[in-house]
């Protein structure tokens, strides 16, 4: 059987051939759209062809992350079974920001309609949409793998943590992360197109992992002076601290809120909804809406887990409360 690490590295490689899977697909359609046309085709057509692959991509990207976490803690020799199961449709149609996906991919043509206005050309203002829907697309597949896989880990009790997998190339902000260890619950910090993964950890497996000097040593030196700037690797050579040089933590962004309120999510609280039934909370109807949605916000994992803090038992409750595992 392959050891935790390399199945860390298989499931990097796993998601991210899903991730640039859908978004081929999505950037095809995306051309099939003259600029003047794009608010009136992503309303239509287009809009639910591209909300459609991306949902599929999502729906995969999750599916296997509680075989991934099982393996992991087989290839540990600690395994013990997960105490509830992940049901990865509840991440599905869902963006990390708790807001639902096909508000968040409208943004990519009001981009380009914005452009157009301002005296863009048809080229110019189509790829500036292209560019922002190419970006949000990779990082929602990623997100949804990681969000998977933390629940995953919560719903088995041997693990205890995650080690961060930076596969290069990779930005000077993700190098300096990696390999560090962070509870099974705390969020994953990352940036947009931010594309590092998860290794699941037992407290037995505890061992020594890349450290932010292992991955900068394998870097070609051009990428080494494209990531920290010739004086950065002049620096560092010198002795200096890799983290004091790359202010590792600006500008990343994480889907958890950190001491602000908690996310909540829209989707899938209807009567027919996963996270609806779940909740089992009661109805109400606002004015003017269609449906009748859940009286109790539906929590992201993220806010579950800030909530539950490191009382695994809570965790679970709630993670099966909100609909992510049965």
């Amino acid at each position: 059987m392959a050891d935790s690490a390399t199945l860390a590295q298989t499931r990097y490689t796993e998601v991210q051939s899903i991730t640039r899977g859908v978004v081929d697909a999505v950037q095809a359609l995306w051309r099939d759209v003259t600029p003047d046309r794009i608010l009136s085709a992503m309303s239509g057509e287009t809009g639910r062809a591209i909300l459609a692959a991306v949902t599929t991509g999502q729906m995969t990207a999750a599916a296997g992350a509680q075989a991934f976490v099982t393996a992991s803690m087989l290839a540990q020799g600690v395994a013990a079974g997960p105490v509830g199961l992940l049901n990865p449709s509840a991440l599905v149609g869902v963006a990390a920001d708790a807001r639902p996906l096909a508000t968040l991919l409208y943004v990519p043509a009001v981009t380009t309609a914005q452009t157009l206005a301002l005296g863009a050309s048809p080229e110019a203002a189509a790829l500036a949409g292209l560019n922002q829907m190419s970006m949000l697309v990779s990082t929602t597949v990623a997100d949804t793998a990681r969000a998977a896989t933390s629940v995953a880990m919560a719903a088995e009790p041997r693990c205890v943590s995650y080690a961060r997998v930076v596969r290069l190339p990779a930005c000077a902000r993700c190098v300096v992360l990696a390999g560090r260890q962070y509870s099974h619950s705390t969020g994953f910090q990352r940036h947009p197109r931010c594309d590092c993964g998860m290794e699941p950890m037992s407290e037995s497996e505890w061992r020594g992992t890349d450290t932010p000097e292992d991955v900068f040593r394998r870097m070609s030196p051009a990428e080494q002076r494209k990531r920290l700037g010739a004086a950065g690797v002049k620096a560092l050579e010198a002795g200096a601290d890799l983290g004091q040089l790359v202010n590792a933590r600006r500008g990343l962004s994480t889907a958890a809120t950190g001491r602000g309120p908690m996310r909540v999510t829209t989707e899938g609280v209807t009567r027919r909804g996963i996270g609806g039934r779940a909740l089992n909370s009661g109805y109400t109807k606002d004015a003017g809406k269609r449906y009748e949605r859940a009286k109790e916000a539906r929590l992201m994992p993220e806010s579950i887990f800030k909530l539950a803090g490191d009382d695994r038992e809570h965790q679970i409750a709630m993670l099966r409360k909100h609909g992510y595992i049965t």
